[in-house]
């Protein structure tokens, strides 16, 4: 901070929220400073306080919080501000943007509306001179076709658009300071990669300050020149980057820079057996079309796929979003209609209907990325996991069904005491377990993993990938792993497959696809990752 004007200084802040169970105190009396132009990153996992840090210093805490202490931005306290005075810092001198763009944008409004919108509001301009502003800040941000996308909606646009609206809506004031709240954590590797460098141009050419609060340590170590770790609600370390990652002092920090997932996964044997096989598998989707829309596109998702999947062996399946990668996994698993040949454990079921399939579903299961949503909240978590079990093992009785699901529960870490609890009562890396749980109680022979750790803090994703490695050793499991998240699909993958626009661009052994990439596609995205293990060493 030498030399640093400080801008913003949080003294004693303290976070409570009022629930039926009682008070519950999410910040415990933190300091945190952050100087004109300076990068500082909160990091912590889910829980910690990090987020409700910044939402109480925006004075953004939901109706049960309440906020004590001191939030001085440039000699006034936040805290204490009335509507008029907050709501000339808030969203002008200090902007937000947040994880999820799509949500935080209104999907009944054009992007030039809700970008004109905070520009009328906070500079007093026409409409017309609003207008050549919010073109302005889209060609800043690098939208292409800024003129046509003022007219856009937000559904029309692509995660990594969104996200740039959204950054250009918090730039539209010329702010003193931005804060991210895990800004990239729902994009892809590379377009992680452009939405952080385009942070950092614009921090360079605006001299804001940026406040990153995320649980990635790669962007942390490449883009933040300070750091304050924390954990329950307080701040256990804080430092300069280098230092802190050099030299981490306290044990929590220390389990947060090993967190990452390590290791690597040997290939099958030579003559373990296919188990799962596409030939030349098609998929196209019918886009538009109708009376008066004309006739339909055809969009081929998936194009003449072909891919082997051995037993005990995990093949990644990486790429951008909307390269086809979940689509050509719900295919294999004949969950989707689709052209070419599908082989499961030596019989034909390219053409297999709903009931052909049924008695082959228990050993073909799909983990889905978001385990809140694909799991019922009307249902325990004992019913959650044994629901299969009534479809496909309908003589056993409710006590031995309950038996199964202490044994799925125990075997993925989970107390089988809690099974009479629903799913909103665990945390996101406990409802993954609980998801992993009712995929393999009916003890299937193949697996596909549909961004199974995008959502969770890297701890938690290390402790899922662990288990999923341990129950793949213990059952002879074949896994088919789709990520965008580059660190783990190395951790978990024996073979690669690169797609792009629904095509294979490159496919081998996972060291051969990270150490030496041949299709400029493929490299792009290795180029793209953060490569967390330049720190690991050092921690």
């Amino acid at each position: 901070m030498t030399g640093r004007e400080t801008i913003l200084d949080v003294r004693g802040l303290r976070v409570r929220f009022r629930t039926l169970d009682g008070t519950v105190e999410a910040v415990k009396g933190i300091d945190i400073h952050v100087g004109a132009g300076e990068t500082v990153a909160v990091v912590g996992e889910s829980g910690s306080g990090k987020s409700q840090t910044m939402m109480a210093a925006m004075r953004l805490l939901a109706s049960n919080g309440e906020a004590s202490g001191t939030v001085d931005y440039r000699g006034r306290n936040l805290l204490e501000l009335g509507k008029s005075d907050l709501n000339k810092v808030r969203g002008s001198k200090i902007s937000m943007i947040f994880q999820e763009p799509m949500t935080s944008l209104d999907p009944l409004y054009t992007i030039g509306n809700q970008l004109i919108e905070p520009i009328r509001r906070h500079r007093g301009l026409g409409a017309a001179e609003a207008r050549k502003e919010a073109l302005k800040l889209l060609r800043l941000v690098r939208i292409p076709d800024p003129e046509r996308r003022m007219k856009s909606y937000p559904y029309e646009m692509s995660g990594g658009q969104r996200q740039r609206v959204m950054i250009a809506m918090a730039l539209a004031n010329d702010p003193d300071i931005l804060i991210a709240d895990e800004p990239t954590t729902a994009l892809d590797v590379t377009i992680q990669g452009e939405i952080l460098t385009l942070l950092a141009e614009l921090q360079q050419k605006l001299g804001m300050a940026i406040v990153f609060i995320t649980h990635d340590l790669g962007i942390v170590r490449r883009f933040a020149d300070r750091v304050y770790v924390m954990r329950s609600g307080e701040v256990v370390e804080e430092g300069e980057t280098e230092a802190l990652f050099s030299a981490p002092q306290h044990d929590y920090t220390k389990m947060l820079l090993a967190a990452e997932p390590t290791g690597s996964k040997d290939p099958p044997p030579p003559n373990a057996p296919v188990l799962l096989e596409g030939r030349n598998v098609e998929v196209t989707f019918r886009i538009g079309g109708g009376f008066l829309a004309g006739e339909p596109m055809l969009l081929r998702a998936v194009d003449r796929i072909s891919v082997r999947l051995k037993r005990r062996q995990t093949i990644g399946i990486v790429g951008e979003s909307g390269s086809g990668k979940s689509t050509l996994g719900r295919a294999l698993l004949r969950l989707l209609p689709s052209d070419g040949v599908i082989r499961f454990d030596d019989k034909d079921i390219s053409h297999a209907d709903r009931q052909a399939m049924r008695p082959l579903r228990r050993e073909l299961q799909l983990v889905f990325q978001d385990p809140f949503g694909s799991l019922s909240p009307r249902m325990t978590v004992g019913q959650v996991v044994t629901e299969g079990l009534l479809v496909h093992e309908p003589e056993l009785s409710g006590r031995q069904r309950d038996q199964r699901a202490v044994e799925a529960l125990r075997e993925v870490g989970i107390d089988p005491n809690a099974r009479n609890r629903y799913p909103h009562e665990f945390s996101g890396g406990q409802r993954q377990r609980i998801a992993i749980a009712r995929a393999m109680i009916l003890k299937p022979k193949v697996v596909v993993l549909d961004e199974p750790t995008s959502a969770l803090d890297r701890s938690v994703q290390k402790q899922i990938v662990d288990l999923l490695r341990q129950l793949q050793a213990e059952h002879d499991l074949s896994y088919l792993f789709i990520s965008h998240d580059l660190s783990v699909v190395r951790a978990m993958a024996d073979y690669i497959i690169v797609m792009r626009q629904g095509k294979i661009v490159e496919e081998g052994p996972t060291e051969a696809i990270f150490d030496h990439p041949q299709d400029t596609y493929t490299q792009t995205l290795m180029a793209a990752a953060i490569d967390s293990t330049r720190f690991r060493a050092s921690a």
